[in-house]
């Protein structure tokens, strides 16, 4: 029987290498309270075979929110405009791994915790892109 191919096999590997190329891509999420859509510019990053975005200033500002209170958006990338969801990444480890492929992908310098210490505020708002 021929199976028909999911939207992982088809989509992510392209999106995956745009990712690890493109600066900047552009994300459509949608308003917490008015539903409308808003497009922002955002840094993405490709860690592990998953796509990762994450504001620097934390959980401050609208996009963030967004995705925490509904978890819809669109990625546009690579001339396509892909409908996601965004899973928050909650996990102390998980959001620290994005550090370093942050730095060295942007030449960004934000503070990070380790051991015990409270995630920073860009590491609160940590989000894992997945097939929506």
């Amino acid at each position: 029987m021929l199976r028909k191919p999911t939207i992982d096999a088809v989509i992510v590997p392209s999106i995956l290498q745009s990712a690890a190329q493109e600066r900047e891509v552009e994300l459509t999420t949608f308003g917490r309270k008015s539903g409308k859509p808003s497009r922002r510019i955002i840094w993405i990053t490709a860690l592990d075979g998953k796509l990762y975005i994450r504001s620097g200033l934390g959980l401050t500002r609208d996009w963030p929110k967004n995705l925490l209170a509904n978890g819809r958006a669109i990625l546009h990338i690579a001339g396509q405009d892909i409908p996601l969801r965004a899973r928050h990444v909650t996990d102390p480890q998980e959001a620290r791994a994005m550090h370093a492929p942050v730095k060295q992908k942007y030449n960004a310098e934000r503070p990070s915790s380790t051991g015990d210490e409270p995630l920073t505020p860009s590491e609160q708002a940590v989000f894992e892109l997945l097939p929506g």
